[in-house]
């Protein structure tokens, strides 16, 4: 016989805090305490098997789960001496049933307390408990939280009720009814189920709890908990269990109470005693908000500057018995915990323990201080911290307490908060930021020539494209707050404005972004700086200590690279060249060699460009200091550095002195339908060798120079989008003479490594091929950006329309461009590192693209034995953590 139900009562139960796949986390904590010997009222839990029965099985139960229950319920009544629909003397057992998976999802189920009144165990109650007022007040609250949560009667009805009764007895507070009072809104409240259901409300205490513990399995399907299981990565078929306990009163007079509880702040992570509660109230009243909570400690009184009383002065031998729980539960379990308590007269029951949920300042502080408190080692701090949350200690972030008045929401692309004047074009945003405005650029989307303006803007604000786009990914590399895809928001370039809500926004007038929850707010809201001494620095130590994966950064620029080597980066894994060319002294070299008509003339604007990329590099040298440096050769298509629009094109006429339509005419030459799959990358090299040539000549001065004066230097030169091995040794061959000639004329030895990026999947299929031989690639770095792209036949900039869509109907599970598909681009990845090493054993193999900064994407990578990550400067830190824990990840399954 399966065993479907598991009992906990006086110290023993058949559960243990082990078992939450089973019992959920709820049940396996009221077993572990009970074992523990903490005073926990009794009960049993129905487990999560039955609650993917119930789904599977059209909503019904297995056959010998109700004998199960019925014996549970009797070994509970003799527990607690009372009877369940108050047939067996004096004693009435009332139960509450909790839902309780074994991920902690507050408020998203349901919940009924009060279980088993009707109108003749009500006046048991009264009778037993000697005090009317209170079995009436309980029993209208079973009434309206039943029929909401069972016979789906909405709760305002209730409420409703409970308002007009008060207006008529001129009433404030809930606190204020008489037993009389409640009597006649009990009638009401029955009244009111049977005009909205067209039958009474259930009697019978064994129909009632059938009911909610089908509510509470039905509640897992409910919207907000499909959302809540969505956003955080639950799946759905793990299923809640149900918890039914016996019925403790914090309503019974002055002398109990309810509260919830933590071990520590939450908010700060200080080891502190932190909470509220409600004297003569029940759990819900603690978080309803009509009543005020008070605080549980004194101190918490004086920092909240209260004058009601805490539960220290007004309770003092409850609150130090429950203080000693707090003790040993903490000491128990080895992490804050988040506790629900009840008082009735005078006596202490535990409801509830869970490992508390936290901020992420709290996180990193309780983590270090249980290091050095002996409670974890240091691996387990490392386990503990969420590395996509630590992001948000990198960035500003925007005051919690500060008024804000939103104005729309789009996705939060890149974290961060800012405040600036609208803008809405990049040379605006130049020309604003030259006289010392802070400037926010507005764009329904952003291309590559908008870099010059998003460089110097505060934040960016997009109303399309994804978590991917071109301003998502540029905007995470140069640690700027983006929101992007914000659909709500109109922007009107003519008229420069942008609206939503009935509001209108003109340009020069100030707006705040915040890039970690996609807020976009009116006016400027106040920010917080963060911190990234002391506890987070040795956090970082011990992640460096850990983790057997390199993690680089994709920078370009002196900024960015500095940054990288502040965070941690072990190198540059991706330098974009093509960013180096969108600023104003350099863009009008590049189209000027668009536009040359023939070889001389491309070489000779070529040659123009020579010396700044030389200095580019010498830079990027000098930060990374011998560390190796990953050089991208010419990638993007050419179309990208023309210019649009008429006063542009006229612009660049004027700088070449050649006509516009001569500009036109080369635009219109060089366009494509799908330029992501057109003339680029390597293709651009095999057309215009020089291209890459002048670039490899670059590179390789700027070391010759680092070398003079006495520095060290580790370029890798990368090939991109090379679907061939011809394609990679004739431009190889380009790269090696660039070197021979720079050796010869500068007298230095140089040591580089020429490789290519993996980004398409013939690539990948074909890498034996173009990693064998003197001719083959030394290292592979995996674009997964663009193998994404082509491996689903989706366009990053384009996919967002949808991919929510595929989400939520459960096509996929995640967006493959946030987090890297393991089964198809991830397969890939896998059969280009096997094939690779097995052509050239030791082979170098790393990841580029915005994968390389995602935490679960991290784990795949160590999966594969990947030598490295790179990612954008401010995500090294989430990488590097993300790497120690996918490398404890690896030991503990080889361990076991």
């Amino acid at each position: 016989m399966t065993k479907w139900v598991y009992p906990f009562a006086k110290g023993q139960a058949d559960g243990r805090a082990d078992m939450k796949e089973l019992l959920g986390g709820k049940g396996a904590n009221l077993a572990e305490m009970c074992a523990l010997g903490l005073p926990v009222p009794p009960g049993f839990t129905i487990t999560t098997e039955v609650c993917t029965y119930f789904t599977e099985h059209e909503k019904t139960y297995p056959a010998d789960l109700k004998d199960q229950v019925n014996a549970a319920l009797a070994r509970v009544e003799e527990d607690m001496s009372a009877s369940f629909g108050g047939k067996g003397g004096d004693g009435l057992l009332l139960v509450s049933v909790r839902s309780g998976a074994r991920a902690s999802m507050p408020g998203m189920m349901d919940t009924v307390l009060n279980l088993g009144l009707n109108d003749e165990t009500v006046e048991i109650l009264a009778r037993v408990s000697g005090d009317a007022r209170f079995a009436y007040d309980s029993y209208r609250r079973f009434i309206q939280m039943y029929g909401d949560v069972v016979l789906g009667v909405d709760h305002h009805h209730f409420e409703d009720l409970l308002e007009d009764h008060k207006d008529e007895r001129d009433l404030t507070l809930d606190t204020d009814l008489t037993a009389d009072d409640w009597k006649i809104l009990v009638e009401r409240y029955k009244e009111k189920v049977a005009d909205q259901l067209g039958q009474p409300f259930p009697q019978d205490p064994h129909d009632q709890l059938w009911g909610a513990v089908g509510a509470v399995f039905g509640s897992w399907m409910n919207q907000r908990a499909i959302t809540y299981r969505r956003l955080h990565h639950i799946p759905a078929d793990w299923g809640t269990a149900v918890n039914v306990q016996a019925m403790v009163f914090g309503n019974m007079g002055d002398t109990s109470a309810t509260g919830v509880c933590f071990t520590r702040n939450p908010a700060t992570g200080e080891n502190l005693f932190y909470g509220e509660y409600l004297i003569n109230a029940q759990g819900e009243d603690v978080v309803a908000g009509i009543r005020t909570p008070q605080p549980l400690t004194i101190l918490e009184k004086k920092t909240a500057n209260t004058e009601l009383p805490a539960m220290e002065e007004t309770m003092p031998e409850t609150f130090a018995e429950l203080d000693g729980v707090r003790h040993r539960l903490e000491q128990h379990y080895h992490d804050m915990q988040d506790m629900e308590f009840t008082v009735q007269e005078g006596r202490l029951w535990m409801l509830q323990t869970r490992t508390g949920k936290r901020t992420v300042k709290a996180a990193l502080k309780i983590a270090v201080d249980m290091v050095d408190e002996g409670l974890i080692d240091e691996s387990e701090a490392v386990r503990r911290l969420d590395p996509g949350q630590m992001e948000q200690l990198l960035h500003p972030m925007l005051d919690p307490n500060a008024p804000r008045t939103l104005l729309g929401q789009g996705l939060p692309a890149s974290p961060g908060a800012a405040s600036g004047r609208v803008v809405f074009n990049a040379e605006d945003a130049e020309a604003w930021s030259d006289r010392g405005e802070k400037v926010i650029l507005v764009r329904i989307e952003t291309s590559p020539e908008d870099i010059g303006g998003m460089h110097v803007a505060q934040g960016i604000l997009t109303t399309r494209g994804g978590m991917t786009s071109h301003a998502a990914v540029v905007a995470r590399g140069m640690g700027k707050p983006c929101v992007s895809g914000a659909g709500g928001i109109t922007v009107d370039y003519a008229a420069k404005t942008l609206s939503a809500l009935g509001e209108v926004v003109r340009e020069g007038e100030i707006i705040t972004l915040d890039g970690a929850t996609g807020e976009i707010m009116v006016g400027r809201v106040p920010t917080i700086e963060p911190e990234l001494s002391g506890d987070f620095s040795r956090l970082m130590d011990w992640v460096d200590a850990i983790k057997t994966m390199g993690v680089r950064a994709n920078a370009e620029t002196p900024l960015d690279a500095q940054t990288a080597r502040n965070f941690g980066a072990e190198g540059i894994g991706l330098c974009r060249t093509e960013h180096m060319f969108f600023d104003k002294e350099r863009i009008i070299h590049i189209r000027e060699m668009i536009l040359a008509a023939n070889e001389a003339d491309r070489r000779a604007a070529l040659a123009n460009l020579l010396p700044y990329q030389r200095r580019d590099f010498i830079e990027l040298f000098k930060i990374m200091d011998g560390l190796p440096v990953t050089v991208r050769l010419l990638d993007p298509p050419l179309h990208e550095f023309l210019p649009h629009g008429a006063k542009d094109v006229a612009d660049v006429a004027k700088a070449l002195g050649v006509s516009d339509e001569a500009i036109e005419e080369r635009a219109k030459s060089l366009h494509e339908i799908n330029p992501m799959l057109g003339h680029r990358g390597c293709r651009l090299g095999i057309t215009y060798p020089e291209i890459y040539e002048m670039q490899a000549q670059a590179i390789f001065e700027a070391c010759a120079e680092i070398i003079q004066g006495g520095g060290k230097v580790t370029p890798e030169v990368m090939i991109p989008l090379i679907a061939t091995k011809k394609e990679f040794s004739i431009l190889k061959a380009v790269i090696d003479h660039a070197a021979a000639q720079v050796r010869a004329e500068k007298g230095v030895a140089l040591d580089y490594m020429v490789g290519t990026m993996i980004e398409l999947p013939r690539a990948a299929l074909r890498a034996g091929e173009i990693a064998a031989g003197d001719d083959g690639a030394e290292f592979f770095s995996f674009g997964t950006n663009d193998l994404t792209q082509t491996t689903f036949g989706l366009s990053r900039d384009d996919a967002g329309r949808f991919i929510q869509i595929y989400r939520e109907k459960a096509v996929i599970e995640n967006d493959p461009f946030v987090t890297l598909d393991r089964e198809g681009v991830g397969e890939l990845v896998g059969i280009g590192v096997e094939r690779g090493r097995a052509a050239r054993p030791g082979m170098k193999t790393g990841i580029c693209g915005e994968h390389g900064g995602d935490p679960a994407s991290v784990m795949f990578c160590q999966s594969v034995g990947l030598d490295y990550v790179s990612c954008s400067p401010y995500r090294v830190p989430i990488a590097r953590l993300a790497a120690a824990q996918a490398a404890l990840a690896q030991r503990d399954a080889k361990e076991a």
